[in-house]
């Protein structure tokens, strides 16, 4: 993958206004990771959602930082990077109820 594609992967989803009113979160949705450079004992890999919401929640509260930020998720035909994904979890319509704020 080309510097300018992961670059633009990463931010797409970043007009507030797009996120804040068109995205339905009740789609399915498909997340995928970046490669982990660490070896780890349960890799995380391709995972499909029956909602986006769901994604969203694993993306931000399970997925380890290091696999996040290189990760996208697929909703339709939109795709949100890292930062979009943030931003959809930070959304004041998102439907589910965030984990209690800790020291990430």
């Amino acid at each position: 993958m080309s510097s300018a594609t992961a670059s633009s992967t990463s931010e797409i989803c970043s007009d507030d206004s797009a996120t804040e009113t068109a995205f339905d979160y009740q789609r399915s949705a498909e997340l995928f990771p970046t490669r982990s450079r660490k070896p780890r004992r349960n890799p995380v890999t391709y995972r499909r959602f029956d909602t986006a919401a769901a994604a969203v929640r694993f993306a931000i509260e399970e997925l380890p930082s290091d696999l996040l930020l290189g990760a996208y998720l697929q909703v339709d035909e939109e795709r949100f990077g890292s930062v979009g994904i943030r931003q959809l979890y930070e959304s004041p319509r998102y439907p589910l109820k965030r984990r209690a704020a800790s020291g990430q």
